[in-house]
């Protein structure tokens, strides 16, 4: 007898990838629709320590994908997704259709994938795609169902075994040769060079001495204007631009006038002389003035201008970008394109018409075409949601100060984009006058005037200044004058400047030239800055990029062995190959072969790793500062050193100081170092004997600051070889060893004392610590130092104290009265959280920031998690937070003896499994078909 058909039900599913997108989308669909989320990826590529045994020995094990088997990725679903697939697959069960409305990005097409992959639907599947959140962009994407585009899950397929593979080949040459817990990444690295190289122009820089001359000149009917001095008998003056980086006046060329650079004296002289004197305009020069308005917002773009003009970071403006696009105030927000559909050109120009008047609205609409012929991700650019658009005055009460802020730079940026162009007039003047000693000097003065705003009512588009410039006014209004027209000089002045080095990087700036040499995409920039800053390659002094000394290490090793992997070129060529892959013109196998294994005469990076060679660790982390002295990258921080003189006794050690941490690279210039070398105290001071032991009692500088120890003597040769013989049972004699190293009492310097000033009766009683005061309650009570004070000890309680001097002086009857007292974690416990998130989704608990010892951190009573490092508390959202949390409850040592079921087939062995492939769906496309690729996946 058949299987009875499933009854229909009418529930179609919608399936995205936040619960705030869920919550939004659910209001514009009709009856019979239920909407969940994903909560993002399900799953991912594991670590390869978490793969099964049987897979960690086959080409599968390295990386967790199967080098010999077309780089298939060995997927598994994420041990804190687990319960939202089971939740997922409850909901399709009584489902008649799945939809999957992921983003419309790479990214967002490979969510759907995985989704597909693991909950293995019976019922028609269709792929929703929107760019907006709008009543009319769900009614658009609804009528518009495709099928999943299997060559963008591809290019993004391709994307994460690149980096996989990439990571993990160079990151463990850094850990050898560096330091652990570094890594390098296809783009990370990329952007962390450009930090470098231009911290390394900013130090070879030379700064150059200039001078010029301003002045006040005045018409016969009295009006007045500042004036520049740019010539004098008949060359130029030079300004800072004709400087070259040496500090050195830049030859002329191509027979350019020769070019004549003042000095303070000359200066001087030609100021005093021209006091007095009459003055004659020779020339006047009038242009037309328009300017145009800006293109709407691209992701790049939107990050440098929320940097210039609200001093935010990328990573806090795209989660305040994300919240709005979730929300259904801004179509989405990662995307290169700066067109607009129709329905938004129609509705900024009717806003432009009715807000500012039809003058302020061209004739014909504004088309833009991105720059770059690989424009991708979603295909409009950022503007407000909707057919028509709210203004931001109708949404301020539904905002949060922050979104409200994005929102109005983004309508601003929009309706601009639409408006007529600014129109003015340039005027430029050049007058002349002759000084008492008969030199002829040329001022100058220019000045625009606007006279129709345009798309200015508007909004005008920030810019960045370089370091050293003003910024220009917009309007500097010119009196009317005529070529020869007298005027008279005033408070002419001589005034001296110096050359700047080049500009560090901003948040916006990097952005910025990452675009411009096409590295990375639109999802990939503010990672990117986080990442570099999370891994102490990059800090923030107000708003500039300074890179660490460690991060000069790095990038000097991947220059040096892994060259083409931070070439500016290949990187972006890395791109455009992901890009065609997107469009189906690469297949990812291939290109990965080619890629990792090399082909003919293009060695892969395989055979990069295995053919470096010997790598100079000393050298790679040694930078020559000045003359004889050398900054060293070490294991707790940057030193400078001296190397031992050739005639000092043996055994002397090279004199070193640690560079303060609040010093920029380009601030240890050669005078910098030997005033930090000869500033510095003795490292070392040996202070005596002690009595009891016999051992030498030594005062040393140290990472955490000044501490005593005492010299424990290694055996000798001759003593180890004076121990007695110990022989095997075959009667063969055993290796002598020596015994193992005893552990040196240690004990740090009180902040009353210091290297210089420690006597051995000090020392003695601070490595006597820990004291025993007695006992209470059967448990012995101590008092010690620590790294962050001096505190008793009673058991597992501790309890700080007030000063290091009572760590001597405390007695047994004072630290009762102190644990009688209850126990208060410090000035810490009795302070409001510094942030709260409500309840976390998973735990049901409440989210808080707090301040502990080393930082910030998140915790919902459970689990802790620091703050990353760049990121503000003001910076820190709520979907952040508990972003952070599910990251790290995902990494927590998984429980001995589960089991896994990573690759497991239904019918057979993990292994046999492996060998199975998970097939994409064949792609639908007009343009044809392309085979899909396969992957390992979890059953």
């Amino acid at each position: 007898m058949p299987a009875k058909a499933k009854e229909k039900s009418g529930k179609k599913l919608v399936i995205v990838e936040s619960p705030a997108k869920s919550k939004s989308i659910a209001k514009y669909l009709g009856e019979g629709f239920v909407v969940d989320a994903s909560v993002g990826h399900i799953r991912d590529l594991p670590q390869p320590s978490e793969l099964p045994a049987e897979l960690k020995k086959t080409s599968v094990g390295k990386f967790a994908i199967d080098l010999d088997n077309d780089f298939e990725p060995y997927y598994v679903v994420n041990p804190d997704k687990k319960k939202k697939v089971a939740e997922l697959k409850a909901q399709l069960k009584d489902a008649d259709e799945l939809y999957l409305a992921t983003d419309a990005d790479r990214e967002g097409e490979a969510i759907a994938w995985h989704l597909l992959e693991v909950l293995k639907p019976k019922v028609p599947v269709h792929r929703m795609a929107f760019t907006e959140i709008t009543k009319e962009g769900i009614a658009r994407a609804l009528d518009n169902i495709r099928e999943l585009d299997t060559d963008l899950v591809d290019a993004q397929e391709t994307r994460r075994v690149l980096d996989r593979l990439y990571g993990y080949e160079i990151s463990p040459v850094l850990w050898r040769k560096i330091a652990r817990g570094l890594s390098a990444g296809r783009v990370q690295s990329v952007a962390t060079r450009l930090v470098v190289e231009r911290e390394r122009e900013r130090m070879a820089f030379r700064s150059a001495s200039y001078w010029d001359l301003s002045g006040e000149f005045a018409t016969t009917g009295g009006e007045s204007f500042k004036a520049k001095l740019t010539g004098v008998n008949g060359a130029r003056v030079a300004s800072g631009r004709d400087f070259d980086d040496k500090g050195r006046l830049k030859e002329a060329k191509g027979g350019k006038a020769a070019v004549v650079a003042l000095d303070e004296q000359a200066a001087t002289s030609l100021a005093e002389g021209l006091t007095g004197a009459e003055f004659a305009v020779t020339g006047v020069e009038t242009k037309p003035y328009t300017r145009r308005p800006a293109a709407p917002f691209t992701t790049s773009t939107l990050q440098q201008e929320a940097s210039r003009k609200l001093r935010w970071s990328s990573r806090n403006t795209m989660q305040i970008a994300q919240r709005l696009y979730e929300n259904g105030y801004i179509t989405y927000m990662r995307t290169d394109s700066v067109a607009l559909s129709n329905e938004a050109v129609t509705a900024a120009r009717r806003q432009a018409s009715e807000l500012y008047g039809g003058e302020y609205v061209p004739d014909k609409p504004r088309i833009y075409k991105s720059k770059s012929g690989n424009a991708q991700e979603a295909h409009e650019a950022i503007r407000p949601a909707g057919d028509s658009f709210r203004r931001p005055r109708d949404v301020r009460s539904q905002l949060s100060g922050d979104e409200f802020k994005l929102y109005e730079l983004i309508w601003k940026r929009t309706v601009a984009s639409q408006m007529a162009d600014a129109k003015g007039s340039t005027a430029s003047v050049r007058l002349t006058g002759t000084a008492s000693d008969g030199r002829t000097a040329e001022f100058g003065a220019s000045g625009t005037v606007i006279t129709f705003r345009g798309f200015m009512a508007a909004y005008e588009e920030g810019r960045d200044v370089p370091e050293g410039q003003e910024e220009s006014g917009s309007e500097a209004r010119l009196p009317q004058l005529a070529e020869g027209d007298s005027l008279v000089g005033s408070e002419v002045q001589a005034l001296g400047h110096e050359t700047s080095p080049p500009a560090r990087y901003t948040e916006a700036s990097i952005v910025a030239e990452l675009e411009a040499r096409e590295i990375g995409r639109p999802s990939t920039y503010a990672p990117t800055i986080s990442t570099i800053m999370d891994r102490g390659y990059v800090t923030k002094r107000g708003g500039a990029l300074v890179p660490s000394w460690i991060a000069f290490s790095v990038v000097r090793l991947l220059e040096e062995h892994f060259g083409q992997y931070v070439d500016y070129g290949f990187t972006a060529r890395l791109e455009e190959d992901l890009d065609e892959i997107a469009q189906g013109h690469l297949g990812r196998s291939d290109w990965l072969r080619h890629f990792y294994f090399g082909e003919d005469a293009h060695h892969g990076l395989r055979h990069v790793v295995e053919n470096l060679g010997d790598i100079d660790a000393r050298a790679i982390n040694s930078i020559e500062i000045a003359d004889g002295i050398v900054l060293r990258v070490g294991k707790f921080g940057p030193y400078l050193e001296k190397p031992v003189p050739a005639d000092a006794p043996e055994g002397t050690e090279p004199q070193r100081v640690n560079v303060p941490e609040d010093l920029a690279p380009d601030e240890l210039t050669a005078e910098k170092a030997i005033e930090l070398m000869e500033q510095q105290g003795p490292s070392e001071r040996e202070l005596g004997v002690d009595p009891e032991t016999g051992r030498t009692i030594v005062a040393k500088d140290g990472r955490y600051g000044p501490y005593v120890t005492e010299v424990i003597p290694e055996m000798t040769d001759a003593e180890l070889e004076a121990m007695p013989t110990e022989y095997y049972k075959n009667g063969k004699p055993k290796p002598k060893k020596k015994p193992a190293k005893v552990k040196p009492r240690t004990g740090s310097l009180f902040k009353s004392m210091s290297i210089e000033t420690v006597t051995l009766e000090e020392a003695l009683k601070l490595l006597s610590l820990p004291r025993v005061l007695g006992e209470d309650d059967g448990k012995e009570i101590t008092v010690q130092n620590g790294r962050f004070g001096p505190y008793l000890k009673k058991g597992s309680d501790s309890r700080s104290i007030e000063s290091e001097e009572q760590i001597f002086t405390i007695t047994l009857e004072e630290a009762r009265k102190i644990y009688e007292q209850p126990k208060q974690r410090g000035a810490r416990s009795a302070t409001a959280p510094l942030a709260e998130f409500g309840d976390d989704p998973t735990t049901e608990k409440p989210i808080v920031v707090k301040d502990g010892r080393f930082g910030p951190y998140i915790t919902d009573g459970a689990t802790n998690i620091t703050v990353p490092r760049g990121m503000s508390i003001e910076e820190l959202t709520r979907e952040k937070a508990i972003e952070l949390l599910a990251e790290k409850r995902a990494k927590a040592p998984a429980k001995r003896g589960t089991g896994s079921t990573a690759g497991r087939s239904k019918s057979g062995t993990a292994k046999a499994s492996a060998k199975t492939a998970a097939k994409k769906p064949a792609a639908k496309k007009a343009t044809g078909s392309k085979s899909a690729a396969s992957a390992r996946t979890e059953k």
